[in-house]
């Protein structure tokens, strides 16, 4: 059974690249904790990862590695196979796509508890709650969420610029000059990121940017029709609601506004079955419910995003839709940070802080007068000093 396993991982080894190497996630796969989850979306590179971090660390003795939806695994147990490993001297072992496997929680405590010697590392959708599973594995499992490719590490992926990662605080206080450094060091720096907002955001662009789009779409597809039915436990018939979400927020063209009670009667459900949804839709890492921001704790989404500006455009050209630059720019903005509202003064806060998002042109009229406030306009580069260039955002230390 390992044999069969050993030589199929051997044509991943051989196949997986190490020239560009995802560092913070694989040093976090590193660390001496028994078990991790590298928790993300379809496509944003968690198996080459699982693959690197196997490669480069260990000898093909010490590891085992394999998917969870492999076809040989339906008539055996992952415990079964671990405990194998184990008698073999085995140290390391990494399962792929781990929520394809039934009861796969159950399996992974058994293996943790029978097996002290053995690390354990595994992949899975972006869907997963550690927290929740019904075997409870929050106090043994350390889960690493695996997000898109920052714009900074397009560029280093695409352009082998290696450019360090930004403080928000310098951001802040000296963006204008920054961003005008580095235009003058990289002048294709505002061109790449017109193609990053497109195409730029999951690794696999690399392959082949024709059917980049084709790819993502299928990988958006499966996230709905696959993800969400295994990890929700939702009825494939309940599915059409997520699509026509995805249609709402594309045919308004700009942000889309929540109105709970209305959607919930559009939709034919209940108000808390609603907000359940849109709390699911967030799980999937396709959306990015924003709540305004409030003194108040609020649990109800004030605008719904998609998650990047490469789902958006996935989708837009789907159903024939022009992009709205404006919802361009929002989307990438919002996904430059981890935390962020809507904002009645400007368009978002962050902390204490104010942004205004609009294009070169875009005057202080909304934040006049605002001490912590800051003006992002959609622009190569700037010379006013209270004015940033867009696209330094996503050169933001990540973890933000």
């Amino acid at each position: 059974m390992i044999d069969y396993f050993r030589n199929k991982q051997l044509r991943v080894l051989h196949a997986t690249p190490n020239k560009f190497v995802r560092k913070r996630y694989v040093e976090r796969l590193l660390s001496n904790d028994r078990l991790i989850g590298l928790i993300g979306q379809r496509g944003v590179g968690k198996t080459t990862a699982l693959i690197q971090y196997l490669k480069n660390n260990f000898t093909t003795n010490d590891f085992l590695y394999f998917s969870a939806d492999d076809i040989y695994i339906a008539n055996t147990k992952l415990y079964n196979i671990a405990d194998e490993f184990v008698r073999l001297g085995g140290k390391v072992l990494v399962i792929d796509e781990i929520h394809l496997y039934q009861n796969w929680s159950q399996e992974i405590k058994n293996i943790y508890d029978t097996f002290p010697e053995l690390r354990i590392r595994f992949s899975g959708s972006a869907m997963l709650k550690i927290e929740y599973e019904k075997y409870d594995l929050s106090r043994r499992c350390v889960s690493v969420y695996m997000d898109i490719l920052t714009f900074n590490e397009y560029l280093n992926l695409n352009c082998q610029m290696d450019i360090p990662e930004l403080n928000i605080n310098d951001i802040h206080d000296r963006g204008a000059e920054i961003g005008s450094d580095l235009i003058l060091a990289h002048p294709n720096i505002y061109s790449e990121f017109k193609d990053y907002l497109r195409s730029g955001a999951y690794p696999f662009f690399m392959e082949d940017k024709f059917s980049y789009k084709n790819k993502l779409f299928n990988a958006l597809q499966k996230i709905i029709n696959e993800d969400i039915p295994s990890c929700k436990n939702i009825e494939y018939t309940h599915i059409s609601l997520f699509k026509k979400l995805i249609a709402k927020l594309i045919e308004s063209r700009l942000p889309y506004k929540v109105n709970v009670s209305k959607l919930s009667a559009e939709m034919g459900m209940s108000h808390p079955t609603m907000m359940s949804y849109l709390n699911m839709m967030q799980d999937t890492k396709i959306f990015r419910p924003i709540k305004k921001y409030s003194k108040k704790i609020s649990v109800k989404p004030e605008k719904l995003l998609f998650h990047n500006t490469n789902i958006l455009h996935a989708f837009a050209d789907d159903f024939g839709i022009e992009v709205n630059i404006g919802t361009q720019r929002e989307t990438f903005f919002a996904g430059c940070f981890s935390h962020i509202y809507y904002s009645d003064i400007g368009d978002f806060r962050h902390k204490d802080m104010i942004y205004e998002i609009g294009g070169k042109n875009k005057s202080f009229k909304q934040i006049k007068n605002i001490p912590d406030s800051k003006l992002v306009i959609d622009t190569d580069y700037t010379s006013d000093n209270q004015k940033i260039p867009l696209w330094l955002f996503g050169m933001i230390t990540h973890g933000k």
